[in-house]
């Protein structure tokens, strides 16, 4: 199995709801995003998948994260959602899953990691069934 991680980042304000604690203020951070995917097979240059391709479907998606109030994007203003790290990485996840399928589909996504700081981050993935 061949593994590849590609790292991005954006900016974003958020807070969340229903929480007792500084974080229920509006706060912004810059949050780093790694990706994680693997598979099988190599194209006939042997490549998984060239990361600058990976890199723009990432970053299209982070795209319309970037330098925005989370709170009112329709994925964490509906049903209580909070954009948490959790959240926020199952988003990118699902987002980037529904790209690769139509794209790569001998691609697996691994995981998404979303760091709100250089200390704190959240996984979704790797666990499917």
């Amino acid at each position: 199995m061949y593994q590849l991680t590609i790292k991005a980042h954006f900016d974003a304000a958020h807070h969340l709801r229903d929480y007792q604690g500084k974080c229920a203020q509006i706060h912004g951070h810059s949050w780093q995003v790694e990706v994680m995917v693997a598979g099988r097979e190599l194209d006939k240059i042997g490549m998984l998948i060239d990361f600058g391709i990976l890199k723009k479907h990432v970053n299209d998606i982070i795209g319309g994260l970037d330098h925005r109030y989370l709170n009112e994007l329709p994925a964490f203003n509906q049903d209580g959602v909070n954009p948490t790290a959790e959240n926020i990485a199952r988003y990118i996840y699902e987002k980037l899953s529904h790209q690769l399928l139509n794209h790569q589909p001998a691609i697996v996504i691994e995981g998404v990691r979303v760091w709100e700081s250089p200390n704190a981050s959240a996984t979704y993935g790797g666990c499917e069934g």
